[in-house]
């Protein structure tokens, strides 16, 4: 009978769901779905002191916009339960309890200042540090005496003096030799189990069958062997794929602390073109020169204190932190988070198709593939050794043929919720007018795009913020404010305001003046919108209306054409 294949998900709730956690995520998915197998999520909260209160919803929310269900797992059940590890913590004891008796486990009491020493000794010596087992373990009354004294209590696993051999799917046989993996913590002084043996109870009572994660923790594998050998000596260990590294296209292994360190240099920056230091102001984001700390420290929400430790280097803010004081900044972030792509505009199924290819291919020369072509085509022999390039340009690539591809019904359903998450204003409009919105944006990059051009639309008139460039380049130059006078003219004894009827106006004006349509298009799209990037003018102005349209004319007029206006008063 063919094995029935179980692959789970299990990430630490420290914060929001990475790009390379959503890549083990989808791959685990993906071979659970290509085999009529099982995906798990499981939550490793056991961290007291690092679990964010948001961030296992948060987790589950970026699932579910990406499109990846859970079989079992917390909201969904299963007959495996509980699936957080804060809850089972009976079940693991059970186990500790197991390997202390069998002497294959041990108390240990030394403080965090204890090993730190014993680590600096080895340092000094040019060694690897390894716990020194002693040669008697200590009893159960020798672990009381001690936690009565105030000494930390911990477990320690006594690893096997002899060899390990990793069978991994992608890189093949490794071998660990003897001595190389010291003894470790399997249970802290809080109780609480540590990653390392609570994942390997979890994994054997779950059934998993394949343990498909980032290279990075291909050093635990052979500690986790020996572990489940320990315990569970007649069941088959779980067959592991360690995925390759995920390299950005700034340099370096993706990592969620590109975000605080971009926001990090932008408020150095800030100061350091305030104070006159600054050396080469080209090779920072741009800010506001001369912030005021406390109310960016107020933006973020944390204290003047708390600001000042974070732009030193010493500690690094939780991420709705960063992305609130960047936000005041003006700064825009890298997208490392799920949630960032989210915010930023991308598709679900362009993030799935392009997290899809980073370390394996279908085996041909597709793309651009739809989530029913990944399931069948996914295969973890096709998983690469190479680190792959998170092209950012590529991603954007996919969004705008993912954009192509999804069901109009889709499209709409994915701007609405981006414009609620965004709290955009042009999150008030009907289906109806979203829809010819987006039918209007064919070929935008990301929903971002589309609600920068039809913000203007969901503006009052007074607040319409005029682009310097755009000033500058069309309404300043070339009599851009004297076409306007006179597109204000001929708009306002239109009685048909139909987006073809605005046209054929457009169109004679520039006949008429022996110029191209964007002589006469251009300024009157800044007028209305501030910029030179909207929806198409014609349908723009048809959809603002007369008379708004006239009134941000004026407006437009009166402020950088004073003359202009008094004449036609």
């Amino acid at each position: 009978m063919q094995e029935r294949i179980v692959t789970r998900f299990a990430p630490s709730p420290t914060g929001y769901l990475h790009v390379g956690g959503a890549r083990t995520a989808l791959f685990n998915w993906l071979w659970a779905r290509h085999t009529g197998g099982t995906f798990i999520l499981r939550i490793e909260d056991t961290d007291q002191k690092r679990n964010t209160p948001t961030a296992a919803q948060q987790v589950m929310d970026d699932l579910r916009w990406l499109g990846i269900q859970w079989d079992q797992g917390p909201e969904a059940g299963g007959d495996n339960g509980p699936y957080l590890q804060s809850q089972r913590r009976d079940i693991y004891d059970k186990y500790i309890k197991e390997l202390l008796d069998k002497k294959k486990a041990y108390y240990c009491f030394e403080t965090a200042e204890e090993l730190d020493t014993l680590r600096k000794q080895a340092e000094a010596q040019k060694q690897g540090f390894v716990y020194r087992r002693p040669t008697e373990f200590p009893s159960t009354e020798d672990a009381e005496k001690a936690r009565a004294r105030g000494r930390p209590v911990t477990v320690r696993f006594a690893v096997p003096d002899e060899s390990v051999m990793v069978q991994d799917i992608v890189r093949g046989v490794i071998t660990f030799a003897a001595g190389e993996i010291g003894d470790f913590i399997i249970r802290k002084s809080d109780g609480f189990p540590t990653y390392n043996f609570a994942c390997v109870v979890d994994d054997r009572l779950m059934n998993v069958t394949h343990i498909i994660r980032g290279q990075e923790h291909l050093n635990n594998t052979p500690g986790q062997q020996a572990l489940w050998q320990a315990l569970f000596s007649d069941e088959p260990l779980p067959k592991y794929a360690h995925m390759s590294v995920t390299v950005s296209d700034t340099g370096g292994k993706l990592s969620k602390r590109e975000r605080p360190k971009a926001l990090r240099t932008a408020i150095r920056h800030a100061l350091s073109v305030a104070e006159g230091t600054m050396q080469d102001p080209a090779q920072a984001p741009p800010a506001k020169a001369g912030v005021d700390l406390d109310r960016l420290a107020e933006a973020g929400g944390i204290a003047r204190e708390q600001l000042d430790s974070f732009v030193n280097g010493d500690t690094t803010p939780d991420m709705p932190i960063v992305g609130a004081m960047a936000q005041y900044l003006g700064v825009a972030l890298p997208e490392i988070n799920i949630v960032d792509f989210f915010k930023s505009g991308y598709l679900p199924e362009a993030m799935v198709n392009f997290l899809a290819l980073l370390g394996w291919n279908p085996g041909d020369n597709r793309e651009v593939m739809v989530l029913d072509e990944l399931i069948e085509a996914f295969d973890l022999a096709r998983l690469a050794k190479a680190n792959s390039l998170f092209d950012r340009q590529k991603l954007l690539a996919f969004n705008t043929e993912h954009a192509r591809l999804v069901p109009g019904e889709t499209l709409l359903m994915h701007f609405k919720n981006y414009l609620e998450e965004v709290e955009s204003p042009v999150a008030c409009a009907e289906d109806q007018l979203l829809s010819r919105i987006v039918r209007l944006c064919e070929g935008a990059r990301t929903l971002a795009d589309i609600e920068r051009k039809c913000r203007f639309l969901f503006l009052d008139n007074d607040e319409i913020e005029y682009d310097d460039k755009a000033v500058k380049k069309v309404l300043l130059k070339n009599d851009g404010l004297g076409v306007l006078a006179v597109v204000r003219d001929k708009l306002a004894v239109m009685n048909e305001l139909t987006d073809q009827a605005i046209e054929d106006m457009l169109r004679s004006l520039a006949e008429e003046k022996q110029v191209g349509l964007g002589k006469v298009a251009q300024p009157l799209r800044v007028a209305i919108c501030g910029t030179t990037i909207s929806l198409p003018i014609f349908d723009s102005v048809e959809m603002l209306g007369k008379e708004n349209a006239l009134t941000r004319i004026d407006n437009t007029l009166r402020k950088f054409g004073t003359h202009i206006y008094e004449e036609k008063a």
